[in-house]
């Protein structure tokens, strides 16, 4: 479903198309028909993430030793695409997937990457990465957390807030200082299997402005007696810049969500705009329809290209942080100006919540925040000049 024309990328491959209709019917059979539902409950129900790892929708970047689909970005890329044209943009996969599993991958040993890829691809663990505190956004070098030694094993104690998948995760990797005075150099990750350990402790899911059914959460950890091996790696004080190597893909991750938001709003107000009548005539008629329109397919047709400029780079290992900053900062504050427009093409309608494109129109709001706020993109950016 696209409003576009636009011809496919050159790393769109027959098996990324394959796996395109794959993943379309999939979630048109299983999940479209659930939506409102988990829409009006405010979470998915945990055995969705089963279904989508049966279905071969998780971890599809992950090599096949581990349990993954032994594909690529591009593979992640269609998937989290047909998940946002669906209307599933609150669905925590791309993060399992795309953020959480990649770090075992690059950084765990392979006992590590033995114990926790299958799991995580299968969806019999769901993945959280908990960066946040209470009063520390994107200053990842200002946590509080610690974790410190203790006989062969460590004593976490954190407070994280923000967590994507919080209430569903039973993996999470906890940023823990293990040496407060050494800045950036005392940064470590920790995998904490949240079922094995106690001192573990979910708190509220958090009301939020929009993504209503993401289970976004507080963590707690008090006294967390953890393995050794729970340090991602075998060396303490490179969380720092194991975060810093991942971040350009989370936030591309976030690009490739925004664009198919926009993709999903064009087509949906195209249909409405030819279907609604005002003064005698269908709205498409009306001058002001056109030409809003046109920006919107225009400013959407500019911003897939982008991005499409990126995932082929980043599939061949050469797109950098720079770049993908751009790509975050730029189709994240044009998704915004899109959906705005194409909700007033509904009228009072697209202020209903029964209608798509207001709770679009809502989660699209902190496509400008996550994965680095635009002000740090902007920051990152100018670094270049």
């Amino acid at each position: 479903m696209t409003a576009l024309n636009l011809p496919r990328p050159a790393w769109m491959t027959e098996d990324l198309v394959l796996l395109e209709e794959q993943a379309r019917r999939f979630i048109t059979q299983e999940f479209a028909p659930q939506i409102d539902r988990w829409h009006a409950a405010g979470i998915y129900e945990r055995e969705v993430w089963n279904k989508a790892g049966q279905a071969g929708l998780l971890c599809a970047a992950m090599p096949e030793e581990y349990g993954g689909s032994g594909g690529t970005f591009a593979h992640e890329a269609v998937i989290n695409r047909e998940l946002s044209l669906a209307g599933f943009d609150t669905f925590g996969a791309p993060l399992h997937s795309g953020i959480v599993a990649p770090y075992i991958l690059h950084y765990g040993t392979e006992e590590q990457k033995q114990r926790w890829l299958p799991r995580l691809a299968t969806g019999e663990m769901v993945g959280a990465i908990a960066m946040t505190e209470p009063g520390t956004g994107s200053d990842l070098q200002g946590v509080r957390a610690s974790a410190k030694k203790s006989g062969n094993g460590y004593v976490l104690n954190a407070s994280k807030t923000f967590i994507t998948n919080g209430q569903h995760a039973n993996l999470v990797i906890v940023v823990a200082k293990t040496d407060p005075k050494a800045g950036a150099k005392g940064v470590s990750l920790f995998v904490v299997e949240a079922d094995e350990v106690q001192g573990f402790r979910r708190g509220r899911k958090l009301k939020k402005l929009g993504m209503d059914s993401a289970d976004t959460s507080e963590l707690f950890f008090d006294d967390v007696q953890l393995p050794a091996e729970s340090l991602l790696g075998s060396e303490e004080g490179q969380g720092f810049y194991q975060l810093m190597k991942e971040l350009p893909q989370e936030r591309l991750i976030v690009a490739v969500h925004a664009v198919a938001m926009m993709e999903r709003a064009l087509e949906l107000t195209i249909d409405y705009v030819k279907q609604r009548k005002a003064f005698g005539q269908a709205i498409i008629e009306f001058q002001n329809t056109q030409f809003e329109l046109a920006e919107c397919k225009t400013d959407t047709t500019i911003a897939k290209v982008f991005l499409d400029h990126c995932i082929g780079q980043h599939v061949e290992g050469k797109l950098d942080t720079v770049t993908a900053s751009m790509a975050k900062y730029r189709l994240t504050e044009t998704q915004g100006k899109v959906i705005d427009r194409c909700l007033q093409l509904f009228g009072g309608y697209g202020y209903m919540d029964e209608y798509p494109i207001s709770r679009m129109y809502r989660d699209a709001r902190v496509l400008r925040i996550y994965a680095g706020t635009n002000e740090i993109m902007k920051l990152l950016i100018a670094r270049s000049l």
